[in-house]
């Protein structure tokens, strides 16, 4: 593949992760990068990697994950589109095209990511119309208690309590810029966070262990302790449900930087 002959595109997808074994692809089971692999092959008869932003695990949702791909020159931005969305299946939709520096990378590019979180409250949650993108606990929370635990998460701290699995050579600082409880439509309640990075599992984590705050399981203080340098033998709550789950939005500089020792080249970007 000579790549000095391609055109590097940016798409920005939206899909139902409940069928989906997360992103990445996978020896067995459906991802959406096969998904996308698969389509790109149909439209030019050749396997063209993609690659995405970040993972979103199993039963995940995504309105705002970014891959990109080259492809030839033949290709433009509205014939692509059309194209891409004609052959994906239902449970994928390319809301965006648009052509990127050949050096872009979704994922070392990003500088924030950002997530939401529905939590359904009332009986309706458990309607098959919101069922599947959301967890129906359907139960009243405190949301002042709410609130104030998410009011504990921003700067820049340690997130190791709130990690399935540790990453030993990038640590566990994380710099939280929005942290907050919002109203879900009429059905429940939405928790909105942006940060430079994630850690595994972290959102789920959070707000497992804030419902518990706002149903009086435990107190607020709590949060606080998890997140200092000595939480002890204290432990988080179950994660919530991934169902839930959306990666909303990932943020990029404008311009994208050239590369260099900070930025992969392109052909890397393809691995």
């Amino acid at each position: 593949m000579n790549l000095d002959r391609h055109r590097r595109f940016r798409l920005t997808l939206q899909y139902d992760g409940s069928y989906f074994m997360g992103w990445q692809l996978q020896p067995r089971g459906r991802t959406v990068q096969g998904e996308l692999e698969g389509a790109l092959r149909k439209l030019t008869g050749q396997r063209y990697p993609v690659m995405g932003s970040g993972r979103t695990d199993s039963g995940v949702h995504a309105t705002g994950q970014v891959a990109a791909v080259s492809l030839p020159p033949r290709w433009d931005i509205p014939e692509l589109h059309r194209a891409l969305n004609a052959l994906l299946p239902s449970d994928i939709w390319v809301r965006d095209v648009e052509v990127t520096p050949e050096h872009f990378h979704p994922r070392f590019h990003a500088v924030a990511r950002s997530y939401r979180y529905r939590v359904g409250l009332l009986r309706d949650a458990s309607s098959p119309f919101y069922r599947p993108w959301c967890w129906p606990l359907v139960q009243e929370l405190d949301r002042d208690l709410l609130q104030e635990a998410a009011d504990l998460l921003s700067g820049e701290r340690s997130f190791r309590a709130f990690a399935k699995s540790g990453q030993e050579h990038r640590g566990d600082i994380c710099i939280v810029t929005i942290a907050g409880w919002h109203q879900w439509e009429e059905v429940g309640v939405e928790f909105w966070i942006t940060a430079n990075r994630f850690l595994h599992h972290m959102v789920r984590y959070l707000v497992g262990t804030m419902v518990d705050v706002g149903l009086g399981r435990r107190p607020v203080e709590e949060m606080a302790l998890l997140l200092s340098e000595t939480p002890g033998n204290l432990v988080t709550s179950p994660p919530a449900p991934p169902e839930g789950l959306f990666l909303s939005e990932v943020h990029y500089p404008d311009p994208i930087p050239e590369p260099g020792p900070d930025y992969p080249a392109r052909d890397s970007a393809l691995d």
